[in-house]
């Protein structure tokens, strides 16, 4: 994974270096996995699904930048650093990038436009990203 390319994004502020956090990281993933297993109910409404599985794509990006030592204050940030933090290919990153711009526009303007389209394809993005935050090894201790 490119650290290099996290640490230029701290020298630009748009990263701060903070040690990570195994319980941090622990209920991140479990907030985001709850939240993944929820998206799939069929019973609820495409925005209470999209919501739940969106808030979870973030947990997970946002798990994978704190297991390398960084936090983001923006959303957007956390999920463009996906390359580096899980090696996600872009295509997958521009999902969630989309749908973090839909999400704006609901939060924002109060309109939520999202098909079972993108909503299928972002609850398969989350689902990537757990895999790949489950298979990270655990947080480094920090040194005494």
């Amino acid at each position: 994974m490119s650290s290099q390319n996290l640490e230029n994004l701290f020298k630009t502020g748009n990263l701060k270096s903070e040690p990570a956090n195994q319980g941090e990281f622990n209920g991140l993933l479990r907030s985001a996995k709850a939240r993944l297993a929820d998206s799939a109910n069929t019973s609820l409404a495409v925005e209470s699904r999209f919501d739940l599985a969106y808030n979870a794509s973030h947990a997970l990006a946002l798990a994978a930048l704190r297991w390398h030592g960084y936090r983001s204050d923006n959303r957007y940030i956390v999920f463009q650093c996906l390359e580096h933090t899980l090696r996600i290919k872009p295509e997958i990153w521009r999902v969630l990038a989309l749908c973090h711009q839909r999400r704006n526009v609901a939060e924002y303007e109060g309109h939520l436009e999202v098909g079972d389209q993108l909503l299928a394809e972002l609850i398969a993005a989350a689902g990537l990203l757990q895999r790949k935050v489950e298979a990270l090894a655990p947080v480094k201790p920090i040194p005494p």
